[in-house]
């Protein structure tokens, strides 16, 4: 580690003030709760029936001391990149060859997302599989989210981003390594290869955006050779648009309005969060057909407990109004993987991503939704290991 103490890479446990989990109880206890919805199910929001007797949960069942004691079971460090405070899990593998390997979680996720697969990809012998297959794993928290907590200044998008990744990987002394994510993760995973192709061996993602091109001979010519089931992913995502954006297009444009009401309301903050669970995961009736509802919790409990309503949501304003768009893909020489699991809402067509990546992996998996690691933790460490295994 460094003695420099801007750079240095410092020791971090957990330890939240009872004071601020008595806080949260009397928030709970005190709900102002709105009128009912004129429109069945899930169709206006998240129904009161079901987030009173999440919230209740919350309240009365729900363990955050044991799930502390989990997270910290886990090597976590902080360090200052670029005036920003990065928080980040560490876990070095058994195996001393393993390749080191970069998770990057996105909104309204966090690390918490990545806690089933850390032990597989990081000591697979201990967990049903071959040493050959090991990482050094490293998960941070982006910058403005959950435990590394709130920006301090403008300008942390994608770009800035994949750069405080380039340095944090440097400062672990990891010349080359892989790297992974969805959601935001997806992103700054592609803008990462792009900035340092040097170091990054290849990427795994579970999510990809293949929309048609703005030119319409090009849109044309595409569209022909599109099969039934590529036009129905299309067609389900622009679909879906619609109705599923308003979350984006709030947060692209009055983040800080937005901030007042969910940083005040513990409860208005779970319904935030869990509508994205239930709409974007593998789930039936609840968000719970698809994670653990003490993980759901956990993955609110951050945002609650570091205020990072406010700075987390900014991340789709920077992209709005950044003067660096959001790269649609890496140098064409990044070795990409792609996983599509089977409920994401956004699945990629290939024929679209082979024109902007070199895709030499691609895997269509039966469960799961938009957040793979923590709704099937077995289907995304096998996806891993296996695209890796050709780069060590």
């Amino acid at each position: 580690m460094s003695a420099d103490p801007t750079t240095a890479l410092r020791p971090f446990e957990l330890h939240v003030p009872q004071s601020a989990l008595d806080d949260l109880a009397a928030r709970l206890d005190a709900t102002r709760w709105p009128d009912a919805p004129t429109a069945p199910g899930w169709t206006q929001g998240v129904p009161p029936a079901y987030l009173r007797e999440l919230a209740d949960h919350w309240r009365t069942a729900y363990d955050w001391r044991a799930q502390e004691a989990e997270l910290n079971r886990l090597p976590q460090f902080t360090t200052a990149i670029d005036g920003a405070d990065i928080h980040f899990l560490h876990v070095r593998s058994p195996e001393s060859d393993a390749l080191p390997l970069l998770l990057t979680h996105g909104w309204p996720g966090s690390i918490v997302e990545f806690l089933d697969v850390v032990g597989p990809l990081a000591d697979p012998r201990s967990h049903g599989g071959g040493a050959a297959d090991a990482f050094h794993v490293v998960i941070p928290s982006l910058p403005g989210f959950g435990l590394s907590g709130p920006t301090r200044d403008a300008g942390w998008d994608v770009h800035r981003v994949a750069g405080a990744w380039a340095e944090l990987m440097r400062r672990l002394g990891y010349r080359r390594y892989g790297a992974q994510g969805g959601d935001w993760g997806h992103a700054v995973t592609l803008e990462l290869a792009a900035l340092a192709p040097e170091q990054v061996v290849a990427i795994h993602l579970n999510t990809l955006l293949t929309l048609p091109p703005d030119d319409p001979a090009t849109a044309a010519e595409l569209a022909a050779g599109l099969t039934a089931d590529d036009r129905a992913r299309l067609n389900r995502l622009l679909e879906a648009e619609p109705e599923m954006s308003g979350y984006a297009r709030i947060q692209g444009t009055r983040p800080q309005t937005l901030a007042y009401a969910l940083t005040d309301s513990p409860v208005g903050q779970l319904a935030w969060i869990v509508e994205k669970f239930k709409e974007w995961t593998d789930s039936a009736e609840v968000p719970e057909d698809a994670v653990p509802r003490d993980r759901l919790l956990t993955n609110v409990m951050l945002y609650w407990l570091t205020g990072t309503a406010g700075s987390s949501a900014r991340h789709y304003w920077e992209a709005a109004h950044s003067s660096r768009p959001v790269r649609t893909g890496p140098r064409p020489a990044t070795p990409t993987g792609v996983a599509v699991f089977a409920a994401d809402i956004a699945r990629p067509v290939r024929r679209l991503a082979e024109r902007e990546h070199d895709i030499v992996h691609w895997s269509e998996l039966p469960h799961g939704g938009h957040f793979a690691a923590m709704e099937q933790p077995g289907l995304f460490t096998a996806d891993v290991r296996a695209f890796f295994r050709r780069f060590r």
